[in-house]
């Protein structure tokens, strides 16, 4: 059973029969399908339904050539609305099955982001065609399925304050950029304000709390390669109900350091009422959608 079915409002789903069920229907009514030939006279089928305007189910199967379906594997699915991030985009087939990751560095992020690539059936098919499978630049939509979070308040800002800290954000982007060129002295300004950021932060963390001096993070979590823990100011949300279950899903746009993406997750599993301007803080798998031109 996916763990993360009740990020798109199946957490009632508990048996096994219930869960074919499910499948069955994604296969009989899909909003979207998708094939490809292999090399072994079959055909793999992709298809997707989306339950609510932004969640849905993808099922994973293969026509042999007897027209017979075997499925292979399930997941669920945040749809992901806008551009991410304009960056190169490596991506490599997990070695278990026809299912493809991605990673990508934005120097917004600071990490290297792994994500499960959503449309991995355009990727086989663009792989056939140009055999360019790694350290492509394209754009990425980013989304992600929570099943734990809360809502945290804002950290109280001016207007002077806010377009101080979105010049310096700016600048320290330019900077990052320089330095990823081989520019040494983009190299030594990062290196001093990380200097005089650690200084600050050592004095202050003493009296103030770590949410009130730490904004934003974004970094990974656990073992498993794409889900990270973050926090991320909400620019907007919205309740969606899955009409199948019955449940309410909060799809929560957020922003981390002028990076956007969406997020799903369970009602009951988010603590806090959001609203715009609070920050979401959780656990999230990442997924994401390469766009070919």
């Amino acid at each position: 059973m996916h763990q993360y079915l009740g990020a798109v409002g199946f957490g009632n789903i508990k048996k096994k029969k219930d869960l074919m069920e499910l499948i069955k229907k994604v296969i009989s009514e899909p909003s979207d399908k998708n094939f490809i030939e292999t090399d072994r006279n079959s055909v793999i089928c992709e298809y997707v339904k989306y339950f609510t305007p932004t969640t849905g189910l993808v099922v994973r199967g293969e026509f042999d050539e007897d027209n017979e379906l075997s499925l292979d594997f399930y997941y669920p699915i945040c749809k992901a609305y806008s551009v991410s991030t304009n960056e190169y985009v490596s991506m490599e087939r997990f070695a278990a099955q026809e299912y493809f990751a991605g990673i990508c560095d934005d120097p917004r992020i600071g990490v290297t982001i792994i994500f499960d690539i959503q449309n991995s059936v355009d990727v086989m098919k663009k792989m056939a065609v140009t055999e360019a499978d790694s350290d492509v630049k394209m754009s990425v939509n980013f989304s992600g399925m929570s099943m734990n979070g809360m809502v945290m308040l804002p950290i109280k800002k001016d207007k002077k304050e806010k377009l101080k800290t979105e010049k310096n954000t700016n600048n320290r982007n330019k900077l990052l950029m320089a330095a990823r060129n081989g520019d040494e002295n983009a190299i030594e300004s990062l290196t001093l304000d990380d200097i005089d950021t650690y200084a600050q932060l050592s004095k202050k963390i003493r009296n103030e709390d770590v949410y009130t001096l730490v904004e934003s993070y974004f970094m990974p979590y656990g073992v498993e390669c794409d889900l990270y823990s973050i926090m991320g100011e909400i620019e907007d949300y919205a309740i969606e109900i899955n009409p199948y279950s019955g449940e309410e899903i909060y799809i929560l746009s957020i922003n981390y350091n002028g990076m956007a993406m969406n997020i799903s997750i369970n009602k009951k599993d988010l603590l806090g009422e959001p609203m715009v301007g609070r920050r979401f803080k959780g656990t999230v798998l990442m997924q994401g959608k390469v766009n070919f031109e």
